[in-house]
């Protein structure tokens, strides 16, 4: 149980490897009484160990989500200073290639679940006089990451939720956080092929290298990542768009000064699609 002085943190997507991981520990670090979810309690075990809450949470399940709010009002005496929605997966895959029932669940999770989550827990953090949410944005709802349409497109969703929720909150002074999050060392890209069939199979190779292969390249490590976030979080006055990861600057650069022709060049040219295109046009690819 926390101390009466005690701010306290629930946050989602805590497994070992992850973001939300990291998180826990550093809120923890700071002071704070941490209530870590995630599905597998086993892979959050190094966090039982430092004296965190876990709590197995399906944040797609709605009655989970009810039944952890009640625990939480019982172990905190009903109030929430700080609502951490981190649970994600991804889904690289081109939008041709998509399959909606796996869109639909990537919604579940990256979209949806946040959305409950806030509907849940609002007059927990309503009740702490001085509430916060904070969310798991990312670069790619920004910018036009190819192979990962439906992760962009939710994560874009989440972005303008996020909007939303900061003006509708204010008045009951919640303070609401969207963190747009470069490359970070995380376990959310697993192994995965173009499928047979698919019109970018002959960009296979090209897709194992810069869409998978890379996509840890130069990430920023999880624990720095991590005092990034809390540290602003805590601020009295936190910043509505936190951009903070590898590359985020840049993004944030190209979205206020180059817009979306620079956006393009730059996927064009990251992805290889300037050669893709030559090899479309001659021929090469078949497409009927």
């Amino acid at each position: 149980m926390p101390n009466p002085r005690q701010r306290t943190v629930l946050i989602t997507g805590c497994s070992a490897g992850g973001i939300g991981h990291a998180l826990a520990k550093e809120y923890h670090q700071a002071g704070l009484y941490v209530i870590a979810t995630a599905r597998n309690l086993d892979s959050m075990e190094e966090l039982k160990r430092l004296g965190m809450t876990i709590i197995s949470l399906d944040v797609t399940n709605v009655e989970d989500i009810r039944k952890l709010r009640d625990d939480v009002a019982t172990i905190t005496s009903g109030k929430l200073d700080i609502l951490m929605n981190n649970a994600g997966v991804a889904y690289p895959v081109a939008a041709t290639d998509i399959v909606l029932s796996d869109v639909r669940a990537l919604f579940e999770v990256n979209v949806f679940a946040p959305m409950a989550m806030v509907q849940e827990f609002v007059h927990l953090l309503i009740a702490s006089g001085d509430g916060r949410i904070a969310n798991t944005g990312s670069v790619s709802g920004i910018m036009p990451v190819p192979f990962s349409v439906a992760y962009n497109a939710s994560k874009a969703a989440l972005h303008s939720f996020c909007n939303t929720i900061r003006v509708e909150l204010a008045p009951f002074n919640i303070k609401v956080i969207n963190v747009i999050t470069g490359a970070v060392k995380s376990n959310i890209v697993k192994p995965n092929t173009i499928p047979a069939g698919s019109l970018y199979k002959p960009m296979e190779e090209t897709y194992q290298e810069r869409r998978i292969n890379r996509s840890q390249m130069n990430a920023m490590p999880t624990d720095f990542y991590a005092k990034i976030v809390v540290t602003e979080v805590l601020k009295p006055k936190p910043r509505a768009w936190l951009w903070t990861g590898n590359q985020a600057f840049l993004v944030w650069f190209m979205d206020t000064f180059l817009g979306r022709r620079g956006f393009d060049w730059l996927m064009t040219k990251m992805f290889g699609f300037s050669e893709f295109s030559s090899m479309v046009k001659g021929g090469k690819v078949k497409v009927v």
